[in-house]
C-alpha cells in the first residue's frame, strides 16, 4: 500500500509455507513455536488453535454493527484495523478538544499537520478518528507501519529476526535445550537428581502448557534486507512482526520527527516534546482485546487468565508470554521478582524453623527461668526519676520469655545463613539474567544515544549558551558548570540533608513519646489500688504495668509507621521537584538522579528508628546516680529482656506495615475505589461505553508511566534490606516478605494488564542501577549483622559467662552474674524517688557491668565488662572477615555466566557464519537455498562430534574421517 493513501499493492504470493502455517499441520504441533499474532486460543480446536482461517476484520466489523463488547466476545475478537479492515493500527495519538485561546490553538493544530506530514513523507499511513459530539473527550490517530517500514527499521535497529526452519538444526536445539536453567552448567550426577526431584515437586505449581502454549526459543539472526531469503517470512508478510516489535518502531518514528519547519529550531521534534506541549495528550499501541470473562481468546486475556488472576497466585509466571506482549525490560522485572521470590522460600523455611526452636527454647533458659521466679526478688532501680517507683525484676518475666525466642544459638546461625543467602541470591541472579538475555536476544543490546528531555528544552528555551554535543554533533542548550550547576547541586543535596535530619527528628520525637509514656505507665504502680470493687479495673491495670514496656514499644513503633508514611509523601515530591531544578539532559540522567534521591530518604526514613534501637539505645544511658541526660531528660533504656525483642517488634510492624497493608491499600484498594468513584460519577451509559472503539477504551486508562517500574524495584530493594540488615532480630522476616511478593506478583501484573493502557515495548538487558545498590546492601549487612549480634543481642556476655565463668558449664547463675548493685543513697537530689515508702529500700539493682558500691573503685566498669567488649571486637572482626571471605570466594566460584551458556552463544554465532556463507555460495552458483539444504544441513556434522557429559559440557568426541571404519572412528575418540 503506498504510504498515505489507500490504493493497495498486491504482492504476489509465496511459494512455501509459513512456519505458523506448517504448525497447523499435525506433524508439526510438537515443535511449533508460536509469535503473539500466531496464538489464538479456541475450545473447540485441537491442541488450543483454530482449524480454520478467521474471517476478515471487516466482516467481524459489520457483524457486530459498530459494537466494541460484541466485537470483544466475538470470534474474531477486538478490532485493532484502519476502517478498510486490512492495515492493523499499530499506534494510536490522541488530542483533546482545545479550550485555550485562539494562538495556542492555531499553535497546535500547526504543529499536528507538519508532524503527520513528516510521518506520512517516513511511510507511515494515518487514519484520522475526529469527534462528531461535544461529549467526546478527544480526537485520535491511527497510525499504522507497512511491511516496507518495518524492514527498513528493523534492519536499522538490528533487530533479531527467526530465520527459516530448515536453516536451523533441531539436534542442536534439543542438545541445548536444558540451558534455561541457570545452574545446570555446574551441575554432577548428584545434583542432577536434585533438580530432578525439585522439578517434580515444582509440577503443581506448573502452567498448563494446552491453555498456555510453550514458546520455544528460535534461531535468530539480525535482520537485513539483503538477506530476507534467510528468515521465516510467512506468506502474509504483515505478521511477519509481532505487534510489540511493531508498536516499538512506530514509537522510535514518532520519536525523532519533527513537528516545527523552523530550521533554528532544532530541538522541536519527538512525540514525548509534543506531549509535553499538550499538542498531544497521549500515544499508546493498543491492548489486544479485552481481559474479561466470555471475551475472545486474545494474549491479553490470557495472560490474565494465567498471570493476573489471583486463582493463580501459586504458579510460575508465563515469562515468554509477558516479554512478548509488554517487551524484554518489563519482562526482566518480572524475572528478577519471580526469582528473588523463589529465592525466599529456603530462606523462609530457615527462619521458620529458627522461629520454632526460639520457642521451644525460651521457657527452659536460665536467665527467662530465674527472671520469671519471684524467690529471686531483684528490687530494681526506678526506670525514671522522681515519680517512677523501685520495681521487681520478675515482673517483666513475659518480656524475657519473649526475649529469648529471638536471642537464641539459632539467632547466629540464621545470621550467617543470609549472609551466605543474599550473596547466593545475586550470583544466581546474574547467571539467570544472562540466561534470559540469551533466550531474548538481549546479549548484544545497545543503548541508543538518548536525546535531550523535554523538559530540559524547555527550561532551557531562552539559554544563550549553546556547544555542540561530541555524539550527535547538534548545538544544543548547555548549562554553565560552575556558575549555574554548582549552586543548583549543592542547593538540591543541602535539601537533602535537611530533609535526612527530618527523619532522625522524628525518631527523637518517638523517643520522647516512649519515655514519657513509660514513665506514665510506671507510675500507676503509685495509685494502684490495693483493693477495689472491679476486679476489672484492677486486672487491666496490673496487665499494663507488668506490660508497660511492650505496650510503649508497640505504640511507638505503629506511630514511627505513620510518620514514615507522611514523610514518604514529602519526600516524593520533593525528590522530583528537586531533581527537575537540576535540569538534566537525558531521561537516563533523569532516572539515576532520582533513583540516588528517593533511595537514600528512604533508607534514612524507614532505617533510623531501626539502626538507634539496634545500635544507640540502652548503651549511652549512664548509671543510676550519674544518668547522662539529654535536654534535661534520662535517656530510656532496654527493657528487662535486652533490646533485640524491641527491634524485632519494630521491624515487625514497620516491615510488614509497610508491605502488607499499606503498599496493597495503595496498589490494590485504592484504584478499585477512584474507579469505583468514576464510575458513580460518570454520565455515560452501557449502550454508549459498548459503542466506543477499542483506542477510547484503551484511551480512558492510566497512562503507563517512565517511573512505574522505579516505584516497584525501591519497593522490592527496600524489603531486601530488611531481610539482609536486620534479619538477626526478626527470622520471621523472609516469611513475610514472601507472602507479600507472593501477592505483590499478581497485583502488578492485574493493574498492568486491567488498569493501565499498553506500555512500550521496551528493551533492557538487566536490572540497571538496582544491582549495585542490592550488592552494597548485602556488603553492609555483613557487617550489620556482626554488631546485631554482638552489641543488642546477649549471646556474647551468655558465650563468656558459659566458657569463663560458669562453674557447672550452664547458664545457672547468669542474671546475677549480669546485674550490678547501687545503694540508694548515692543518688542525686534531683534524681532521687519521691515517693512515700521509698525511703525504706537501700539496694536496688541495674543491668550492667560494674563494680559494687563497696568496691575500691565504686561504680566503675568491672573486669568483666572488659572481656565481654574484648570478645564482642573479636566476634565483630572474626564474623565480617570470614563472611566476607567466604561469599568473596562463593562470588569468584559461581561465574556470571553458565559455562555451558558461553558454549552456546559462540555455537550460535558459528552456525550464524556458516549458513550465511554456504547460502551466499549457493546464490553465487547460482542455485537456490532450497535446492542447497542438503549442503546447509551438513552443518549438523559439527554437531554429531559433540556430546554432552555428565557435568552439562559439551566435549569432542570422534573426529570424522572419509573412509573410516566404525572401528577406526571408535579410535578417534578424544
Amino acid at each position: 500500500m503506498d504510504s498515505g493513501t489507500d490504493r493497495l499493492v498486491e504482492r504476489p504470493p509465496s511459494s512455501r509455507f509459513s512456519y505458523a502455517q506448517m504448525s497447523r499441520f499435525p506433524d508439526y504441533v510438537e515443535s511449533y513455536n508460536p509469535t503473539i499474532s500466531d496464538i489464538h486460543l479456541d475450545e473447540t480446536a485441537p491442541n488450543g488453535f483454530e482449524d480454520e482461517v478467521k474471517p476478515t476484520a471487516v466482516t467481524a466489523i459489520k457483524a457486530s454493527g459498530g459494537n466494541a463488547d460484541v466485537q470483544d466476545k466475538s470470534a474474531q475478537g477486538r478490532n485493532m484495523y484502519f476502517k478498510d479492515g486490512k492495515r492493523r493500527i499499530d499506534y494510536v495519538l490522541a488530542w483533546e478538544l482545545d479550550d485555550d485561546d485562539d494562538k495556542h490553538k492555531n499553535r497546535n493544530i500547526k504543529a499536528r499537520e507538519i508532524f503527520e506530514k513528516n510521518l506520512r513523507e517516513e511511510g507511515l499511513q494515518l487514519e484520522e478518528d475526529l469527534t462528531v459530539s461535544k461529549d467526546e473527550e478527544a480526537d485520535f490517530m491511527k497510525v499504522h507501519a507497512p511491511y516496507e517500514v518495518l524492514t527498513r527499521y528493523a534492519e536499522i535497529l538490528k533487530l533479531k529476526m527467526p530465520v527459516k526452519k530448515n536453516l536451523v538444526l533441531d539436534k542442536i536445539q534439543m542438545k541445548y535445550s536444558q540451558l534455561e536453567n541457570p545452574m545446570k552448567s555446574v551441575s554432577t550426577k548428584l545434583w542432577t537428581k536434585v533438580t530432578g526431584i525439585a522439578k517434580r515437586i515444582y509440577t503443581p505449581f506448573q502452567l498448563n502448557e494446552d491453555q498456555v502454549p510453550h514458546i520455544k526459543r528460535r534461531f535468530t539472526l539480525v535482520y537485513s534486507r539483503d538477506k530476507e531469503y534467510l528468515f521465516d517470512i510467512p506468506e502474509d508478510r504483515d505478521t511477519f512482526f509481532d505487534n510489540a516489535t511493531r508498536s516499538r518502531i512506530v514509537n522510535f518514528i514518532l520519536r525523532r520527527k519533527s513537528f516545527s519547519t523552523d530550521k533554528n529550531d532544532a530541538y522541536s521534534f519527538g512525540i514525548n516534546k509534543m506531549i509535553n506541549d499538550n499538542i498531544y495528550t497521549a500515544a499508546y499501541s493498543l491492548h489486544e482485546g479485552h481481559w474479561k470473562p466470555g471475551s475472545a481468546p486474545n494474549e491479553r486475556k490470557l495472560l490474565f487468565d494465567h498471570w493476573g488472576n489471583w486463582r493463580n497466585m501459586f504458579k510460575v509466571q508465563p515469562l515468554e508470554h509477558v516479554r512478548n506482549y509488554f517487551g524484554a525490560k518489563i519482562g526482566i522485572y518480572f524475572t528478577w521478582l519471580g526469582f528473588y521470590t523463589m529465592m525466599l522460600i529456603p530462606a523462609s523455611i530457615v527462619g521458620l524453623v529458627v522461629f520454632i526452636y526460639g520457642i521451644a527454647v525460651a521457657p527452659d533458659s536460665y536467665p527467662a527461668k530465674e527472671i520469671c521466679d519471684p524467690k529471686n526478688n531483684f528490687t530494681m532501680c526506678p526506670l525514671c526519676d522522681f515519680q517512677c517507683p523501685y520495681w521487681n525484676l520478675y515482673e517483666s518475666c513475659s518480656n524475657a520469655i519473649a526475649s529469648r525466642m529471638f536471642d537464641n544459638g539459632g539467632t547466629v546461625f540464621f545470621a550467617i545463613f543470609m549472609s551466605f543467602w543474599g550473596t547466593l541470591f545475586l550470583e544466581f541472579w546474574k547467571r539467570r539474567q544472562a540466561s534470559m538475555q540469551y533466550k531474548w536476544d538481549l546479549l548484544d543490546y545497545v543503548r541508543e544515544e538518548q536525546p535531550p528531555r523535554p523538559e530540559y528544552l524547555a527550561r532551557l528555551e531562552n539559554c544563550t549558551h549553546y556547544r555542540l554535543h561530541p555524539i550527535t554533533g547538534l548545538k544544543e542548550p548547555h548549562l554553565p558548570f560552575w556558575t549555574k550547576r554548582v549552586p543548583i547541586f549543592l542547593m538540591s543535596y543541602s535539601i537533602m540533608f535537611f530533609l535526612g535530619f527530618l527523619a532522625i527528628a522524628a525518631v527523637f520525637g518517638v523517643i520522647a513519646y516512649r519515655v514519657s509514656v513509660l514513665a506514665a505507665l510506671q507510675v500507676l504502680t503509685k495509685d494502684r489500688p490495693t483493693s477495689t470493687n472491679s476486679s476489672l479495673v484492677a486486672t487491666t491495670t496490673a496487665t499494663i504495668y507488668e506490660n508497660a514496656s511492650l505496650v510503649t514499644t508497640v505504640t511507638a513503633a505503629c506511630i514511627n509507621l505513620l510518620i514514615i508514611i507522611i514523610l514518604n509523601m514529602i519526600y516524593s515530591r520533593l525528590a522530583f521537584w528537586l531533581t527537575d531544578l537540576e535540569c538534566l539532559r537525558t531521561q537516563k540522567e533523569y532516572d539515576d538522579s532520582i533513583t540516588l534521591k528517593l533511595f537514600a530518604l528512604q533508607f534514612v526514613n524507614y532505617y533510623s528508628s531501626i539502626i538507634y534501637i539496634a545500635f544507640f539505645k540502652g548503651r549511652i544511658i549512664g548509671r543510676p546516680g550519674k544518668y547522662t541526660t539529654m535536654f534535661g531528660a534520662r535517656q530510656e533504656e532496654c527493657a528487662a529482656g535486652g533490646c533485640l525483642i524491641e527491634l524485632c517488634i519494630q521491624l515487625a510492624i514497620i516491615m510488614t506495615g509497610k508491605q502488607l497493608f499499606v503498599n496493597n491499600f495503595t496498589e490494590l484498594v485504592l484504584p478499585k475505589l477512584i474507579k469505583m468513584i468514576k464510575r458513580c460519577l460518570s454520565k455515560e451509559t452501557k449502550a454508549e461505553k459498548a459503542s466506543r472503539a477499542s483506542y477510547e477504551k484503551d484511551y480512558k486508562l492510566e497512562a503507563a508511566q517512565t517511573t512505574s517500574l522505579f516505584y516497584e524495584y525501591l519497593e522490592m530493594v527496600l524489603q531486601f534490606g530488611f531481610l539482609t540488615i536486620f534479619v538477626a532480630a526478626f527470622p520471621l522476616g523472609p516469611l513475610f516478605s514472601l507472602i507479600n511478593n507472593i501477592i505483590e506478583i499478581r497485583m502488578d501484573s492485574s493493574k498492568m494488564i486491567t488498569h493501565l493502557r499498553r506500555p512500550l515495548a521496551d528493551r533492557s538487558p538487566d536490572i540497571g542501577i538496582w544491582y549495585s545498590v542490592l550488592y552494597g546492601i548485602s556488603r553492609i549487612a555483613i557487617i550489620s549483622n556482626a554488631f546485631i549480634i554482638a552489641l543488642t543481642s546477649d549471646y556474647i556476655p551468655r558465650m563468656v559467662y558459659l566458657n569463663s565463668y560458669s562453674k557447672d558449664d550452664s547458664l545457672k547463675g547468669y542474671l546475677n552474674h549480669t546485674m550490678s548493685y547501687f545503694n540508694t543513697s548515692d543518688f542525686e537530689a534531683d534524681h532521687r524517688p519521691t515517693y512515700a515508702g521509698s525511703e525504706h529500700i537501700q539496694i536496688c539493682r541495674y543491668r550492667d557491668f560494674r563494680n559494687p558500691p563497696w568496691s575500691e573503685n565504686a561504680y566503675e566498669f568491672s573486669q568483666l565488662y572488659w572481656h565481654i567488649l574484648a570478645a564482642r571486637f573479636v566476634f565483630v572482626v572474626v564474623f565480617q572477615n570470614v563472611i566476607v571471605f567466604i561469599t568473596g570466594l562463593i562470588a569468584w566460584l559461581i561465574p556470571d555466566v553458565p559455562a555451558q551458556l558461553k558454549v552456546q552463544i559462540r555455537r550460535e554465532a558459528y552456525i550464524s557464519n556458516e549458513i550465511i556463507i554456504k547460502t551466499e555460495l549457493l546464490r553465487a552458483q547460482g542455485k537456490s537455498p532450497e535446492e542447497g539444504e542438503a549442503a546447509i544441513e551438513a552443518i549438523s556434522d559439527v554437531g554429531l562430534q559433540y556430546q554432552q557429559d555428565d557435568t552439562g559440557s559439551a566435549k569432542l568426541m570422534f573426529r570424522k574421517s572419509p573412509g573410516n571404519s566404525p572401528e577406526r572412528e571408535e579410535e578417534n575418540i578424544v
